[in-house]
C-alpha cells in the first residue's frame, strides 16, 4: 500500500509543479528582446513558444510513465535537474537554433508539474485526493497565472538571459527539497518501460472512462484556448485597439479559478468528480455567455473571464482526480494518455481561433466555445460505457449535498 506524504509534501509539490510550469510562459514577454538581442526576426524568435508546448507533449508521453516505476524521491529531482541545465543552455544560446533546442527540452523536463499531480494523488491520505491533485493543480494555475509578470519585470531588471539564470537557480532548488522529502520507496509495478510505452494506446481502447475523461476535457480546453487567443486578437484589433500590456491584465481574471481549486478539491472528495465536473461546466458556461454581449465593458469581460477560467481549472482538477482514481498504481500511464490528447484538442481552439474571429466574429466565436462547453457538460455526466453504479460508485452523477452511499 502506498503511505501518505510526510507533512508539507503536496505542498512542495504544488510549488514544484508550479515553478516548473511556469518556464513555458516566462519568455513570452521578452521575446521581442531577445530577437533583438540574437538578431533574428520576430517571426523566428515566436517559435519558442511552440517549441515548449512540443517539448511539454513530449514530456507527458514518453516520461509521465515513469511516475509508475521510478520512486518519487529519484524521479522529480532528476527531472528538475535536467530543467535547471536546460534553462543554462537557453541563457547561453548563441543563436536561436541552439535556443529553440533548449526549450523543447524546458518544455519536456517542465513536464514534471504533471508528474507532480499524478504523485500527490498516489500518496494522498485516504479521502483526501481530490483536496491533493487539487492543491498541485493550484500551484500550476498559480504558475501559470504569474510566469508572465515575473519573466517580464525580471527581463526588465537584470535581461532576458539572467532571467533564465534565476529560474535555473529556482529549479535546482526544488530539486534539491524534493530529494529531501518525497519518498524513495519504487511504486510496485510488473512492467518494464517499453512496456509501459506500448500500453499506452491501447488503455484508451480498454478503459471506457478514460475515453470519457479525454473527450469531456477535450472539450473544454478546446473552449479555453479558443477563448483566449481570439480574446487577445479581438482586443488588439478597433474598436478596442489595446496594448499588449493592457490586454494582459486581463489574465488575472484567472485569480478566482485559484482560490477555487482548494475547495474544488473538497467538493470532489465529498460528492464525486462528475457532480463538480458538471457544476464547473456550468460556471465556465455563464462565464461565456457573458463574454457573448461583447467586449466593450471591461467589468463583464472580467468578469465573465473569472467564471470561465474558475470553471476549467475546477473540472480540470476533478477530472484528473478521477483518471488516477481509475487504478492509482498505473495512474501515471492513464494521466499520459489523458495528458497528450488533452493537449492536442486544445491546440486545435488555439489554431481555431483566428479563422473564426475573421469569420464569424467575435459573438460567433464565442457561441462555438459555449456550445463546447456545454457539450463538455453533458459528456462529463454521461456513465461511461461499462462502468455502473455498483462497480463504481464514484462514477455516477449526484445531487449536491448527498454524500455516496455506503457500500
Amino acid at each position: 500500500m502506498t503511505r501518505p506524504f510526510p507533512r508539507g509534501g503536496t505542498l512542495l509539490l504544488a510549488a514544484t509543479a508550479g515553478t516548473a510550469i511556469a518556464n513555458n510562459y516566462a519568455v513570452q514577454p521578452a521575446l521581442g528582446v531577445v530577437a533583438a538581442d540574437l538578431r533574428v526576426s520576430t517571426a523566428v524568435i515566436g517559435l519558442v513558444p511552440t517549441a515548449a508546448l512540443v517539448g511539454c507533449t513530449i514530456g507527458f508521453a514518453l516520461l509521465l510513465p515513469l511516475t509508475d516505476r521510478v520512486a518519487p524521491g529519484r524521479l522529480v529531482p532528476a527531472q528538475l535537474g535536467a530543467l535547471a541545465a536546460a534553462l543554462v543552455a537557453a541563457a547561453t544560446a548563441p543563436g536561436p537554433v541552439v535556443l529553440l533546442a533548449a526549450y523543447v527540452l524546458i518544455g519536456a523536463s517542465a513536464s514534471v508539474a504533471a508528474q507532480a499531480g499524478t504523485i500527490a494523488g498516489r500518496h494522498a491520505a485516504p479521502g483526501r485526493r481530490g483536496a491533493g491533485v487539487a492543491l498541485v493543480a493550484a500551484g500550476m494555475s498559480a504558475g501559470i497565472l504569474l510566469s508572465r509578470l515575473a519573466g517580464g519585470a525580471l527581463t526588465d531588471a537584470l535581461g532576458w538571459r539572467r532571467m533564465l539564470l534565476v529560474f535555473a537557480a529556482l529549479a535546482l532548488l526544488g530539486a534539491w527539497a524534493t530529494a529531501l522529502v518525497l519518498p524513495r520507496e519504487r511504486p510496485h509495478s510488473d512492467r518494464g518501460y517499453r512496456s509501459a510505452l506500448a500500453s499506452l494506446p491501447p488503455l484508451l481502447r480498454d478503459v471506457p472512462p478514460l475515453r470519457t475523461a479525454v473527450v469531456a476535457g477535450g472539450l473544454w480546453y478546446f473552449a479555453f484556448t479558443l477563448v483566449w487567443v481570439a480574446l487577445a486578437l479581438a482586443l488588439a484589433r478597433p474598436p478596442h485597439s489595446l496594448a499588449p500590456t493592457a490586454i494582459g491584465l486581463y489574465s488575472l481574471a484567472g485569480l478566482l479559478g485559484f482560490v477555487a481549486l482548494p475547495l474544488t478539491g473538497r467538493l470532489t472528495d465529498r460528492y464525486s468528480p462528475r457532480t463538480v465536473i458538471t457544476a464547473s461546466m456550468a460556471a465556465a458556461a455563464i462565464g461565456v455567455a457573458a463574454l457573448t454581449a461583447g467586449l466593450g465593458m471591461p467589468p463583464v469581460t472580467a468578469a465573465g473571464l473569472a467564471l470561465f477560467e474558475a470553471g476549467c481549472f475546477a473540472a480540470q482538477a476533478a477530472n484528473q482526480s478521477r483518471i488516477i482514481a481509475l487504478d492509482p498504481q498505473r495512474s501515471g500511464s492513464l494521466s499520459s494518455v489523458y495528458l497528450v490528447l488533452y493537449f492536442t484538442i486544445g491546440a486545435l481552439g488555439t489554431a481555431l481561433a483566428a479563422p473564426l474571429l475573421d469569420a464569424i466574429g467575435w459573438r460567433g466565436t464565442a457561441l462555438t466555445a459555449l456550445a463546447a462547453l456545454l457539450l463538455a457538460a453533458a459528456v462529463g455526466c454521461r456513465p461511461a460505457p461499462g462502468v455502473t453504479a455498483r462497480r463504481a460508485p464514484a462514477e455516477t452523477c449526484r445531487r449536491p449535498g448527498r454524500r455516496p452511499e455506503p457500500r
